[in-house]
C-alpha cells in the first residue's frame, strides 16, 4: 500500500509491557505514543495473557487448554480458554478508557497477534503433535484466526473510532523454515516447511488483516536475519525487526532489505533496548543503526521520516515501569529526529 495512517516520524512499541494492570499500561501507551499507540500485552498475568494465548482467544470454533507442554486443542472452551478471552476483553476496556481520558483519537491504533506459523508451531493437536504438522488442521487454524482477527478489528474500531493497523508476530517462523522445531519426543525435529508453503499461509493472513482494516499490515520478527523477502512476497506492507542486530549482515540479506525499501516497504526499526542498559543511552547512539542502515543501502537519510517507524528492540515485558516510560519517550524522540535530525546525528560526509 502506498499510504499509511500514521504521520512522518511516528513511533510505536512492539507489544508486551510489564506489570498486570491493563489500565496503567494503556494509559502509558496512549500518552507516550500519540501517533501510533498499541494495544498492550501483559504476559506477566500468566496463562492466556501471552502471545499464543491471546491469539487462541481470537480463534473461532477452536478451543485450547493448557497442558504441561503448553497449549493444546480441546473439544470445548474451558477455564484456560475463557481466561484468555477475558484478558483480551479487559485490555480492550482499558484501551477504550485510556483514550476517553486522553480525549483523543489517534491517527491509528496498532494491534498485535501471533502469525499463523508461530501460532500453529506452539499449539498442539490432541495427540501432542504441533498443529502445523497436519495440513488440514493448519488450514482450519488459518481460517479461524482470520475470522477472529476480523471481528477483533471491527470491535476495536467501533470502540475507539480509530483506524487499526495489524502486526503479525512471527518469531517462530525462522525455526519453522529451518526445520528446527522439536517433535513431541524431543528426539527429532519437525520437517522444514518449504518457503512457498510458508508464504502462502502467511499471505492468507496478511490479506485477511488488510481486508479487515483497509490499512497496511506489519509482520514482525526480531530474529537476527528475519525472512524479509518472504514477508514481502506474502504481501507485508511493513516489516518490524531489531535494527541493532543488522551490523555485519550478509550482502544477500542487505539486498533483500534494499529491495523492500525501494519498493515502498516501511521498516519498523527496533532501536531502544527493551530492558534498561547499565549506561543511559544517548539519542545519537540509539539512532546510529538506523542511520548506518540507510547509508549502507544507499538511500538518503531523509527516507527515515516517511519509511521508518522507531520502536524498542522487542517487547518490554521484562522492563521496569520506569524504563518502559523512558524507552517509549526515546522512541518518540527518535521518530522526531527522523523528521528533523539533530546536529549530533550528522557524520562526516553526510
Amino acid at each position: 500500500m502506498a499510504t499509511h495512517p500514521w504521520p512522518p516520524g511516528a513511533a510505536t512499541a512492539i507489544g508486551s509491557m510489564p506489570g498486570q494492570d491493563p489500565v496503567e499500561a494503556a494509559t502509558v501507551a496512549v500518552g507516550e505514543l500519540p501517533d501510533l499507540p498499541h494495544l498492550p500485552e501483559l504476559p506477566k498475568r500468566g496463562v492466556g495473557a501471552d502471545t499464543i494465548g491471546r491469539a487462541a482467544a481470537l480463534l473461532v470454533d477452536i478451543a485450547v487448554e493448557v497442558v504441561p507442554s503448553g497449549y493444546r486443542v480441546t473439544a470445548r472452551p474451558g477455564a484456560d480458554h475463557r481466561r484468555a478471552v477475558d484478558h483480551l476483553r479487559r485490555d480492550l476496556d482499558a484501551l477504550e478508557l485510556a483514550l476517553e481520558r486522553a480525549g483523543t483519537t489517534p491517527p491509528a491504533l496498532k494491534v498485535q497477534v501471533a502469525g499463523p506459523w508461530t501460532l500453529t508451531s506452539e499449539v498442539e493437536l490432541p495427540r501432542g503433535h504441533r498443529v502445523l504438522t497436519d495440513a488440514g488442521a493448519l488450514r482450519e487454524f488459518r481460517e479461524s484466526l482470520a475470522e477472529g482477527l476480523a471481528a477483533h478489528v471491527t470491535e476495536i474500531r467501533r470502540r475507539t473510532g480509530a483506524d487499526v493497523v495489524v502486526q503479525l508476530d512471527e518469531p517462530s517462523l525462522p525455526a519453522v523454515l529451518a526445520g528446527a522445531l522439536r517433535t513431541p519426543s524431543k528426539l527429532g525435529t519437525v520437517p522444514a516447511v518449504p518457503e512457498p508453503d510458508a508464504r502462502e499461509t502467511l499471505a492468507a493472513l496478511v490479506t485477511a488483516a488488510r481486508t479487515a482494516t483497509g490499512q497496511p499490515v506489519v509482520v514482525h520478527c526480531c530474529a537476527p536475519r528475519p525472512p524479509v523477502a518472504l514477508f514481502r512476497a506474502a504481501g507485508a506492507d511493513a516489516v518490524a525487526l531489531d535494527a541493532t542486530l543488522l551490523e555485519g549482515t550478509p550482502a544477500v540479506f542487505t539486498d533483500q532489505l534494499g529491495e523492500a525499501v525501494d519498493d515502498g516497504c516501511v521498516l519498523f526499526l527496533g532501536l531502544v533496548p527493551s530492558t534498561e542498559p547499565a549506561t543511559p543511552p544517548a539519542l545519537a547512539d540509539l539512532a546510529r543503526p538506523a542511520l548506518e542502515l540507510v547509508d549502507r543501502l544507499g538511500f538518503p537519510r531523509e527516507l527515515l521520516a516517511t519509511q521508518a517507524v522507531a520502536t524498542p528492540t522487542c517487547g518490554l515485558a521484562g522492563a521496569t515501569a520506569a524504563w518502559t516510560r523512558r524507552a517509549l519517550a526515546l522512541v518518540r524522540d527518535l521518530g522526531k529526529g527522523f523528521v528533523e535530525p539533530p546536529e549530533s546525528w550528522s557524520t562526516p560526509g553526510h
